[in-house]
């Protein structure tokens, strides 16, 4: 064997496999542990999987994710989220092996006893009455209580709410110690710029400047919130459990989680600096309770306040509402629109420009019939939503997403030309911080009023 820095690393992995307190027949029955974790862990993967089941669905809806066997020293591991982009990139590339993220499954040694199981607890690999796995009782007969306990450990730290931190912890019955408390925004841009190489790691930056081809650049500005326990979160480099029941609702809660983060770091790039004299369309994202935010920005035809707030109820499952002023007009794009628009590409910035598009055609459509109203010319129904399945599509390809944080290309200026001035953009940023959790009550109170205003008969995305 010529590769002995490989051999030495899982020499080193097998040694990791035994770090638990006690003698040899200790470090045994941990062993002997893992290894019906990794029995029930396989034998779940198993559960509702077709013949024609490919990765992709797996990752996202697997009730352990895709789960890899161990091998050797080489931990198992489980791969449970996969942004759009990614699965784009593997549908157009079949050969390429696209990652998304993972955790590995291992055991650790504690300075307390647990009860962990020593022969797998799976009943049938059949799912019980509620569709949940069914688990033999956790008697002294199956088990033993160790100085140790399971962990799903990853590469990368994850930023986490302290709510979903807090579910976790009474999931699995144990305490994620060492947490060090700050606004979880501040983690997200942090572990964003961390994941572009950024060399610029402060956690003070909340202004970046993000491109995106045929619409003017975005200018977002990222409010962290406080430390509040609302908005609160820590990294998580490791959960703690004792049961294999316990993965499935934890792996639920990290793609939740995942998908939230994921969407705000889409306003995240490296530049902080505009290095160029190209139109600006500024926006302000607010954080809310929970995995809920909010997106500030002025009309494009008028100059009043609009924003579009995203609530992630799931993973696979996002809401969202425009609330525009009742006096403004319609920007063409119902909730609906937008919450598909949200799913199908998980970016803030492309689903803005979407907005900002349909809100251009409604403009140049009324411009066109105020002149043949003034020819005394009949005036032209209104107009659809333009984003239909073809351009969405324009919207996640490769060179879109290659697009998405370039700042050194020239915008080019489709969308209102909407330029904000400094005394603008303060009065911008006063009435967001304004709003703390909701929208201003003025606009909540009127916003059922102009429903049937701002909405209009939409060609939707069916696929």
């Amino acid at each position: 064997m010529k590769n002995y820095d490989a051999f030495g690393k899982i020499l080193e992995d097998l040694s990791n496999l035994y770090q638990i307190p006690g003698n040899s027949e200790m470090k045994a029955k941990g062993y002997f542990a893992l290894q019906a974790l990794e029995k029930d862990l396989y034998s779940m993967s198993l559960l509702d999987r077709t013949q024609d089941v490919n990765r992709v669905t797996e990752v996202l809806h697997g009730k352990v994710g895709h789960l890899v066997p161990r091998t050797g020293g080489t931990p198992m591991n489980i791969e449970f989220y996969i942004s759009p982009y990614q699965v784009l990139e593997a549908e157009l590339n079949p050969g390429s092996q696209v990652c998304g993220i993972k955790t590995v499954v291992t055991i650790e040694g504690t300075d307390t006893l647990h009860k962990l199981p020593l022969s797998p607890l799976l009943v049938d690999s059949k799912a019980g009455e509620d569709s949940n796995p069914a688990f033999l009782p956790l008697t002294d007969e199956f088990s033993m209580d160790l100085p140790a306990f399971f962990v799903l450990k990853f590469h990368q730290p994850i930023p986490m709410s302290s709510s979903s931190i807090e579910e976790i912890q009474r999931l699995t019955g144990i305490q994620i110690t060492g947490l060090k408390l700050a606004p979880l925004y501040e983690l997200i841009v942090q572990s964003t710029l961390k994941e572009k190489c950024s060399e610029d790691l402060s956690t003070q930056k909340s202004c970046f400047f993000v491109s995106l081809p045929d619409c003017p650049k975005h200018c977002y500005f990222i409010n962290k919130g406080s430390e509040k326990s609302d908005l609160a979160g820590a990294f998580i480099s490791k959960i703690p459990f004792s049961h294999p029941k316990c993965v499935p609702g934890v792996i639920e809660i990290l793609r939740h989680q995942v998908a939230y983060n994921s969407l705000i770091s889409t306003c995240v790039s490296e530049k902080h600096i505009n290095e160029d004299d190209s139109e600006l369309l500024y926006f302000e994202v607010v954080p809310h309770k929970n995995t809920s935010f909010s997106v500030f920005f002025l009309h494009p035809v008028k100059e009043n306040l609009a924003c579009v707030l995203i609530d992630v109820i799931t993973s696979r499952e996002v809401q969202c509402h425009l609330h525009l002023n009742p006096q403004d007009p319609t920007l063409n794009s119902s909730d609906d629109f937008i919450a598909k628009a949200v799913k199908r590409c998980m970016s803030v910035p492309v689903v803005m420009r979407a907005i900002f598009r349909n809100a251009a055609k409604v403009k140049a459509d009324s411009e066109t019939q105020d002149v043949e109203a003034d020819t005394k010319q009949k005036p032209e129904p209104p107009c659809e939503q333009i984003m239909d399945s073809d351009s969405l599509e324009e919207s996640l390809s490769v060179a879109g997403q290659q697009d998405l944080v370039v700042t050194d290309k020239p915008s080019i200026t489709e969308g209102p030309k909407e330029n904000l001035s400094t005394a603008e953009l303060e009065t911008l940023r006063d009435h967001t911080e304004k709003s703390s959790t909701t929208v201003s009550t003025e606009t909540l109170c009127r916003v059922e009023e102009s429903n049937s205003t701002a909405s209009t008969e939409a060609v939707m995305i069916n696929k």
